[in-house]
């Protein structure tokens, strides 16, 4: 377990108490009983998130208390190819898919793989908000609550063999679902993935929910993978597949431009992308005029993270 660190800002300073009070009795409610089985086809615009509660061990450090980013913002900003290029594609598309019924397949390099269904596997941990900025590689950022657990609950369930080494993402393939659809120009599926001892690391997340609600559609329902100190393309969205190997596995953005994203993408302002700085990042909220932020190693999870790095060159390992 990692060291806790107590967050800059106080649950107080986020919201009144008596939604702080609610939202504690709202999260509880999740970890008792199948909410998660309630997806919506698509998170309608004027959905009302409950105000968000910090909970120390797993919150992010923002600095100049930096306000939670608004719903709406992070509902109709997306990046999710499957669901179209634009970044107010995956919403205005979210309808065409349906996040539930949905299984996931876990195989590979374990002694127990297996299928799970969507509502057994969101109730293999208790869940729970973690706010944590989401670091686009694009150098934009959003603050966000996530609701969800550490993704070791499943790899200890499935029990990785001696020889596993790393995990692999899956998404849904787009072309099955939209086989006319023009921007299916990637090689699908989407895949991502990680070593095995940062999938094991507490602070990765599988996410069943956000803002006090479901995960919505278009923010990868019915469940992503969140990996806070990572670039946002390594979070795989909408996940039909985990894969446990020996070798590390081809990412889908490692293939198309290997000299721009590479397979760590640890958040690094000193390591540029090829077109742009990764120094300052623009933080998306409320404001007509996104602020500009100084952008921090590992986004701000250095101390407990670094060390899954020690001994590797950041900029060839980039």
């Amino acid at each position: 377990m990692f060291a806790r660190r107590p967050p800059r800002y106080r649950p107080s300073e986020i919201t009144p108490k008596s939604f702080y009070d609610n939202r504690r009795r709202l999260l509880g409610a999740l970890a008792a009983v199948p909410a998660i089985s309630a997806f919506s086809a698509r998170a309608e615009s004027d959905t009302t998130a409950l105000p968000a509660t910090v909970v120390p061990e797993y919150s992010q450090e923002t600095r100049g208390y930096e306000s939670i980013t608004p719903v709406n913002k992070a509902q109709k900003h997306n990046n999710f190819y499957e669901l179209g290029t634009g970044k107010k594609d995956p919403y205005l598309n979210s309808h065409l898919y349906k996040p539930h019924p949905w299984k996931l397949e876990v195989v590979g390099e374990v002694n127990k793989p297996q299928t799970f269904d969507i509502d057994d596997l969101a109730k293999l941990a208790v869940q729970e908000e973690r706010i944590f900025r989401l670091r686009c590689v694009e150098a934009w950022s959003m603050v966000i609550p996530w609701i969800g657990f550490s993704m070791s609950a499943l790899i200890n369930k499935v029990e990785p063999t001696a020889d596993c080494k790393y995990v692999q993402f899956l998404t849904f393939n787009p072309e099955e679902l939209f086989p006319s659809d023009s921007n299916n120009s990637l090689p699908w599926p989407y895949s991502e993935g990680l070593r095995l001892d940062e999938a094991m690391h507490p602070l990765t997340t599988m996410v069943f929910g956000m803002y006090g609600e479901t995960l919505p559609t278009q923010n990868g329902a019915p469940m992503r993978i969140m990996i806070p100190w990572k670039y946002g393309f390594k979070s795989g969205k909408s996940s039909v597949r985990i894969v446990f190997s020996k070798t590390r596995p081809i990412t889908t953005w490692n293939i198309l431009q290997e000299a721009e994203y590479g397979f760590y993408a640890n958040v690094n302002p000193q390591v540029s992308h090829p077109r742009w700085s990764q120094a300052s990042e623009r933080s998306i909220g409320d404001s007509l005029f996104p602020q500009r932020r100084d952008t921090d190693m590992f986004n701000g999870f250095g101390d407990e993270v670094a060390s899954l790095y020690d001994g590797m060159d950041l900029t060839a390992n980039f």
